[in-house]
């Protein structure tokens, strides 16, 4: 009997030393939503034409590609800029971002979704590597260009969602992008269920490569089904309410202040559901996004 009262305190002290730890490394309090103060949502960010939608439900960071869609914003929503190129600083490159220099609403710029650093087929097609040195002549000249601008980029996962990594030619200390995103989407038909487990090994992996807590940002899973597959052979499903606050929670745990978050999508993209069509989820996400607002 006073073995097993031992191994029940050795037990308890292990798992106090574990929370501790996780505190110490990432300034988390264990529970709670991350604390944003800029909350974004891509895609079919103008539907119907000229009205900012995801502003109902908390968002004000908008997913913009025009100066016209950027100065028809409401007060206090600001734009980050899609520019979806890895070939450093060319003549299409200038031509996406020159509009937006001295526009005092843009909050940064969305340099790649999940650059890849590898050369390889694709399509047919021998790929060009989206190198450090094409993203950071696209930062560079973005910080000397638009004053106070951040640049971001979304990491590509090299391996599969139980063992991620990213390329180390990507760590911060190389690579001049300010934020880094991470899309663990851990709701899927295989599982029957949300591997929060998933969120853990992706702050993990980057935090590997040299990324500090401070610099991710967390991207949370808001779609679901349509022609989506995942890498084990099945397909995304929309979180429920209660899944979608797990997944906040559980990213409140390892990446407590966010310079943004990133709910992944507001408009369908392959026949899914997302945000836009979910009033269950909008719900969840107004009131995550609306708590530090109302702080402030």
């Amino acid at each position: 009997m006073a073995l097993k009262v031992r191994l029940i305190r050795w037990r308890w002290i292990g798992t106090l030393l574990a929370l501790l730890a996780l505190s110490s490394t990432t300034g988390a309090v264990p529970g709670g939503d991350p604390e944003a103060a800029w909350h974004y949502t891509p895609n079919h960010n103008f539907n119907p034409p000229g009205t900012y939608a995801p502003r109902q439900s908390g968002f004000n960071l908008a997913d913009v590609s025009s100066v016209a869609e950027l100065r028809g914003l409401p007060p206090g929503v600001r734009a980050i800029v899609w520019v979806g190129q890895c070939q450093g600083v060319t003549v299409p490159f200038l031509k996406r971002v020159r509009p937006f220099i001295g526009q005092p609403n843009v909050f940064g710029f969305y340099l790649m979704d999940n650059p890849d650093p590898r050369r390889r087929i694709a399509g047919g097609h021998l790929s060009a590597p989206c190198t450090t040195e094409k993203l950071n002549a696209a930062a560079d000249w973005i910080h000397a260009n638009v004053t106070g601008a951040e640049t971001f980029i979304v990491l590509m996962n090299l391996s599969s969602s139980a063992t991620p990594s990213f390329d180390p030619s990507y760590n911060p200390s190389r690579l001049h992008v300010d934020l880094f995103g991470l899309d663990p989407y851990p709701c899927r038909s295989e599982l029957k269920g949300c591997d929060l487990g998933m969120i853990d090994r992706y702050v993990a992996a980057a935090t590997s490569i040299g990324v500090p807590p401070s610099r991710m940002v967390p991207i949370y899973q808001a779609f679901g089904g349509g022609a989506w597959a995942d890498d084990e052979g099945g397909t995304y499903f929309l979180p429920s309410a209660e899944q979608e606050r797990r997944i906040l929670s559980r990213w409140g745990k390892l990446v407590p202040r966010p310079s943004f978050d990133y709910a992944y999508s507001w408009g369908t993209q392959r026949s899914d559901s997302a945000l836009e069509s979910s009033p269950g989820l909008r719900s969840v996400l107004a009131i995550h996004n609306g708590r530090r607002q109302t702080e402030e």
